[in-house]
């Protein structure tokens, strides 16, 4: 990660010729720099360009989607300035650690697991049998030596200490969602579709961040529209609000909410983002459904409303 945002920043307000562009990220080996500036050329974020006045000579270029991933990056520096332990800067080696860390957490569902209360790694074991349990045990190690977990200290009455979702890491839904924007609008090919979990993840380790009035009760339904080849399903959250304050979040959407505001990803994605041209759906109390989404945009964009897509 270091070396690919060095390239993107070293590029943000000019083209730049290979040598000057290797000087500027500290002259890397030279087999280093071929790979990462492939790399970002394949992903579309480069363009290589021959020199016309010298043949035989390129220039690297920003293209819109690598303007996009900067974006990206900033949302990230927005998070890792609140690390528990103070600001932590992008492309440092501690950044690297954080970021590994709530990935590795990420893809193995700890933190979709984790986001909805505080479970002790002997349940999350039986709640994630896909990965082993010397593995888990060592992804939670990680997460909670760079502050994504901590140790719950009253017991819950089960066996062994239960871990809880730091209120940074609930912070991460910004550069998580952020990050998937850009996958699905600018490398959808290759990139991951958005699956029942990532919404979920996303959603769980949002809302407890919501800061609404205290006229705002009732329930309110978030759903993300989920078309699995030629059938249409629903993945999201019902919020329970009292006085302004969440009291539930639950990711069965089962029952009559008060309230409720549906899309598809991409809506979502762009309402975040503001565009005009993604609407989502809004329904029963209107009101109510307007200041928990704008709400949560707040959340999911703390940057400035940093546009990727």
């Amino acid at each position: 990660m270091p070396l690919n945002l060095h390239v993107l920043k070293a590029l943000e307000d000019e083209d730049l010729s290979l040598a000057d562009l290797n000087r500027a990220v500290g002259h890397p080996p030279a087999t280093t720099m071929r790979a990462y500036l492939k790399g970002l050329t394949d992903l579309g974020t480069l363009e290589r360009r021959q020199e016309v006045d010298f043949p035989g000579s390129v220039s690297y270029g920003l293209t819109e989607p690598g303007r996009k991933l900067l974006a990206v990056a900033t949302v990230l520096q927005h998070w890792l300035d609140a690390a528990p332990d103070g600001p932590i800067a992008l492309g440092s080696p501690a950044a690297k650690s954080a970021v590994k860390a709530l990935i590795d957490g990420w893809d193995a569902g700890i933190v979709r697991v984790l986001a909805t209360r505080p479970f002790a790694l002997t349940e999350l074991a039986r709640l994630i049998p896909s990965i082993s349990y010397p593995t888990l045990e060592r992804r939670i190690a990680a997460m909670r030596r760079v502050g994504q977990l901590e140790a719950q200290r009253n017991g819950n009455g089960t066996r062994g200490t239960p871990y809880q979702a730091t209120r940074w890491l609930r912070q991460a839904a910004a550069p998580l969602t952020t990050a998937i924007a850009w996958e699905r609008h600018w490398a959808p090919a290759q990139t991951s579709a958005i699956g029942r979990i990532d919404v979920e993840a996303s959603f769980l380790l949002a809302i407890p961040l919501l800061d609404l009035p205290e006229e705002a009760s009732g329930c309110c339904r978030l759903a993300v529209e989920m078309r699995t080849e030629s059938r249409l399903e629903y993945a999201g959250v019902m919020v329970t609000l009292k006085a302004g304050r969440v009291v539930s979040c639950t990711a069965r959407l089962k029952g009559e909410p008060d309230a409720w505001a549906t899309g598809t990803a991409l809506d979502w994605f762009g309402w975040v983002n503001g565009h005009a041209d993604h609407q989502l759906e809004f329904g029963g109390d209107t009101a109510l459904a307007r200041a928990v989404t704008e709400d949560l945009r707040e959340v999911l964009l703390p940057a400035a409303h940093v546009q990727v897509s």
